[in-house]
């Protein structure tokens, strides 16, 4: 199946199916277990329930599935229902008794669980800026300047806007401040990054919903959407947390294509690279928002010049391959995307492939 078709599944089971093959693929096999528990739910009378499979829409585009798996989790994180730690925890091997304990605890929290279908989930992750960090590096290696403007959509709770804060060693190449809190370290495959030197002038984001790290209860629910089999990604996320305590990321909540468009118009600063970042979000913005993006991007490459350089980098999910694909296009250069590195979706490896 092409990824245009993936992205185009309406079927809700065949959205479930493919979602916890994705979670077992990317080593959780618990998430998996809960996804595929909401097939079970397709007789139940739970108001929840029948919403989602009368979803309206694309189905997988639209991450219902994960905003399913996102309620539950946070049952667990806020003691409700402690029981789904034997899921998590691989103490339940049975799925049908998986599909028994979720189909419960649907209709036990029925109006509970309802809202969490409203939105897609917020799952930024920490690990994933030491892909946008070798790419900067990448960059500032004689195709940019050093200097970065950092501009991310979809950037939810702010906390890849803050990768500026983060101390980095990628395959022995090291960068960001030393004393950071947050330090990233993924397994590094292939030859090491450019080792050059970068510095950020700003970092700012936007999101039509932004989290406040700030706000316990904000927090929370960002915690919620994280796989529980990954404990290094709550690690991080606490780190993250108290980075934004200290200072907050300046979040901007509008929409994407609004956004990209606003800021792109505004006078650059020479010597500095403005870059246009994201990271598994792309899927979720409509065809119309994501051709009004690329054609701000394609403006903003032809006015660039060699002293206000602009750049843009992806990390965002091959559905044919199931692979995290690092692309970075820059200018003046052209707009060939180079495919910088393959990664785990929530950092836990990289393997560099520019050279």
């Amino acid at each position: 199946m092409t990824d245009g078709a993936i992205m185009d599944i309406v079927s809700v089971p065949e959205a479930i199916e493919w979602q916890a093959r994705h979670a077992e693929k990317n080593g959780a096999p618990g998430t998996a277990q809960v996804i595929r528990a909401l097939l079970a739910l397709q007789q139940s009378e739970a108001a929840t329930a029948r919403r989602i499979f009368a979803w309206q829409g694309l189905s997988l585009r639209d991450a219902m599935p994960l905003r399913f798996a996102g309620g539950i989790h946070n049952l667990l994180l806020t003691g409700e229902e402690p029981r789904l730690e034997d899921i998590y925890a691989g103490r339940m091997a049975a799925q049908t008794a998986v599909d028994a304990m979720i189909l419960e605890i649907t209709e036990k929290h029925d109006a509970r669980l309802m809202p969490w279908l409203d939105g897609p989930p917020q799952t930024n992750e920490a690990g994933r800026s030491a892909n946008f960090a070798a790419a900067l590096l990448w960059l500032a290696d004689g195709r940019t300047t050093s200097r970065f403007e950092w501009l991310e959509i979809g950037a939810s709770a702010g906390i890849n806007t803050m990768l500026g804060r983060y101390r980095y060693d990628l395959g022995g190449v090291t960068t960001g401040p030393s004393r950071s809190p947050m330090h990233i370290q993924p397994e590094w495959r292939g030859a090491k990054p450019p080792g050059s030197e970068i510095e950020f002038t700003e970092a700012r984001g936007s999101d039509i919903a932004p989290v406040d790290l700030t706000d316990e209860h904000q927090a929370l629910r960002l915690k919620s959407y994280v796989w529980p089999e990954a404990t290094g990604r709550m690690a991080r996320i606490d780190a993250a947390i108290a980075l934004a305590r200290q200072a907050t990321p300046e979040l901007e909540r509008m929409d994407a294509a609004d956004w990209v468009e606003k800021e792109l118009q505004r006078e650059q600063q020479p010597g500095v690279t403005r870059v246009i970042a994201h990271s598994i979000m792309w899927q979720y913005l409509s065809d119309e928002a994501q051709e009004r993006i690329e054609t701000a991007m394609l403006d903003a490459g032809a006015r660039a010049a060699p002293d206000k350089p602009f750049a843009h980098i992806s990390l965002e999910t091959n559905r044919e391959t199931f692979a995290h694909e690092l692309h970075v296009r820059y200018w003046p250069g052209g707009e060939e995307a180079h495919h910088l590195a393959n990664a785990h979706p929530h950092g836990a490896w990289v393997e560099w492939l520019g050279g």
